[in-house]
């Protein structure tokens, strides 16, 4: 019994662990192989120590004379970019404010065909009428109502490249539009996102890092003002949006607020562009076929 037992020991071989041998071990056997051959062959002496100090002194060389034509050639492409940039820049804000110009003529065009049509109409006429365009969001509206103002966090904009950065920080799209819904939940009659009005048809989308509302870029800070009735701040202070946006305040940073107006005027919304489905007149039915092909 003793004998079978000291066989099994003598057969039974135990592996270091990894791990230990690892920590003790830290360096590949290569290291120190090539440190032997170093300490037999010494210093590299003569021709060979020439060698090595020039190919490293060429290698420098080359690395700095790269670096500095790229700096070079940086530079010198800097002042066409910054030239085009500029040249972008002032394209997009002459259109902005060719924008502007023909919608202040469509608002004054507008304001003259609605003093023609009222005069032409008796009272009632007229007055449905424009109930009927206030209620679609084609005529400016007056009263009182709420102003929610929605910003980024101050660190959701990169300081140096001016990009947006991925986090909870930032206002998108889908955010105003959580905004714009609740607001209609709570009572609204009428809402502007940066005094662009909304209608049944509006679009509030993403185009890259800018938010369009119909299609019209609104920059930050965003304000949301909507007119309704006397309880309209309190029930969208209650909603389920406007605690999600005050939790994103603590944890996050944006700016978010809401507060009562009194005797505010939202503009009128342009003209919608409706399209719809209409039979072609040349259309003729496909005759049908039965099995047998009669």
């Amino acid at each position: 019994m003793s004998d079978d037992k000291s066989n099994d020991d003598k057969a039974r071989v135990y592996t270091p662990d990894f791990l230990t041998d690892l920590f003790r071990n830290p360096l590949d056997q290569g290291y120190a192989d090539a440190a032997k051959r170093k300490a037999l062959g010494g210093e590299p002496r003569g021709w060979q120590a020439t060698g090595v100090r020039l190919v490293s002194a060429l290698t420098l060389v080359a690395v700095g004379f790269l670096l500095v034509v790229a700096y070079k050639q940086t530079m010198a492409d800097e002042p066409s970019r910054s030239q085009a940039r500029a040249g972008l820049v002032d394209q997009i804000e002459q259109r902005q404010a060719a924008t502007d110009d023909l919608q202040r003529d469509a608002d004054q065009l507008r304001d003259e065909v609605a003093r023609q049509r009222d005069a032409v109409l008796n009272d009632r006429d007229a007055a449905r009428l424009r109930d009927q365009e206030a209620a679609a969001g084609l005529a400016r509206v007056r009263g009182d109502g709420v102003e929610v103002r929605l910003d980024d966090a101050p660190d959701a904009v990169d300081a140096v490249t001016g990009a947006g950065k991925p986090d909870l920080g930032r206002v998108l799209d889908r955010d105003l539009q959580d905004i714009a819904n609740a607001l209609w939940s709570a009572g609204a009659e009428a809402i502007a996102i940066n005094d662009q009005r909304l209608t049944a048809t509006s679009t509030i989308r993403a185009a890259g890092s800018a938010i369009l509302v119909d299609f019209r870029p609104v920059n930050r800070p965003y304000v949301v003002r909507a007119i309704g009735p006397g309880d309209l701040e309190d029930d969208f202070k209650d909603s389920a949006t406007a605690r999600l946006f005050r939790a994103l305040v603590e944890d996050e940073g944006m700016s978010f607020s809401v507060r009562g107006v009194d005797d505010i005027t939202l503009p009128a919304a342009s003209d919608p562009q409706l399209r719809f489905a209409t039979p072609s007149p040349t259309a003729t039915p496909t005759p049908r076929t039965t099995e047998g092909g009669k």
